[in-house]
């Protein structure tokens, strides 16, 4: 691999509107990127499958804007490309799968198609993966277990990293650790619920930042403990926390993700001897897997349905212009970001630049890429 450089701070640029960046270019372009890192194509493939996906179906946080940091990881060799995932350990019905700090779009993926197939043998299948380096979206391994007709539950933690104070607490002790949960639908797209337990996601932060925007109140304190929406107060130091979302609710699934993610995968959770100080991202991720026919259930999809149906015909309250169900809104996103180019801020487009540098591309190769916007 060519030698990793570490990636200037810099400043941001001048802001202006976002570019739009053509799906299948924007693509080819982070499969570039880390096939110049050194990724084999199916790793590269799997990776810039991810970060796009992400970035179609709205959550840009989760999208080709994590290409630095991930940079960053790989020079600090946190990140391991080219490895899989590793059962360690096969209970029939619960599999322990080892990432080894490996592409988390690529140890995730293996770790949910062993658990796919053991569902289909058994009827469900706990599968617990520890130490990936970041997995990304989790709707993302949702609907890999709903496009086998499966129903998944996942509880992950983002180990040593953390980035929200507790319920009443003024610090960072918890990590945004995600849930999701999905249910496929015969002929019609799953439902997918995926959510971080912060407030927002530090993602969704970063892209604030990035953008010169402030951030929705009632998401963040400073490091006083005070509340704020300006970006800076949580990126710059003295850095300030993400707050859960709903208080103690979130604060307590928080706990509960921490937990099932954490320490039932046989990772590790957030405490004073599990502290990163680095780039990388580390989850932990426990997910239940399930098949809906090994239920005795023959009525489960007219059921399910007939609550969707109930729920998006309530009255609609004043500037609503209809009830979405879980999934919705990432689908027309979708649909519109393939039609008209993906979105990405002059700043995002400048650090990707910088990274496919670090990583020994050549400047006309990223002069040219660069120049794919619209």
């Amino acid at each position: 691999m060519t030698d990793i450089h570490v990636i200037p701070a810099g400043q941001r640029v001048a802001q202006g509107a976002p570019l739009r960046i053509p799906a299948d270019a924007l693509h080819a372009y982070v499969r570039a990127i880390w096939e110049q890192a050194g990724s084999a194509p199916r790793e590269a493939q799997l990776v810039a499958d991810h970060l796009l996906a992400a970035n179609l179906t709205g959550h840009d946080s989760h999208g080709v804007g994590m290409i630095p940091r991930y940079v960053g990881s790989l020079r600090d060799n946190e990140l391991k490309l080219n490895l899989h995932a590793e059962v360690v350990r096969d209970a029939g019905a619960v599999l322990t799968i080892e990432g080894n700090k490996g592409f988390g779009q690529v140890v995730a993926y293996e770790a949910m198609q062993r658990g796919i197939e053991r569902a289909q043998q058994l009827g469900i299948c706990a599968v617990g993966l520890r130490g990936a380096h970041h997995i990304g979206r989790i709707g993302h391994w949702a609907e890999q277990c709903a496009r086998a007709g499966l129903v998944s539950f996942h509880f992950v933690n983002v180990a040593g990293d953390p980035l929200v104070a507790p319920f009443g607490g003024i610090d960072r002790r918890i990590g945004t650790n995600p849930f999701c949960a999905a249910y496929p639908r015969a002929g019609k797209a799953p439902l997918v619920l995926d959510f971080a337990t912060s407030a927002v996601a530090f993602g969704k932060v970063r892209v604030a930042y990035n953008q010169g925007k402030q951030v929705p109140p009632g998401a963040l304190i400073d490091h006083a403990g005070q509340p704020t929406i300006e970006p800076k107060d949580m990126v710059e130091p003295p850095n300030g926390s993400l707050l859960p979302f709903g208080g103690h609710k979130g604060f307590g699934l928080a706990t509960m993700c921490e937990i099932f993610g954490g320490a039932l995968s046989g990772g590790f959770t957030t405490h004073a001897d599990t502290l990163g100080t680095n780039n990388a991202i580390i989850n932990c991720m426990l997910s239940v897997i399930i098949n809906p026919a090994a239920f005795d259930a023959p009525n489960a999809e007219a059921e399910a349905q007939a609550f969707v149906d109930w729920v998006k015909a309530s009255p609609l309250a004043e500037g609503t212009a209809h009830i979405q169900e879980p999934g919705e809104p990432e689908r027309a996103t979708r649909a519109e970001r393939e039609a008209h180019g993906v979105p990405v801020d002059p700043n995002t487009w400048q650090q990707i630049a910088d990274a496919a540098r670090a990583v020994g591309m050549p400047e006309e190769q990223v002069r040219r890429w660069q120049g794919s916007s619209r």
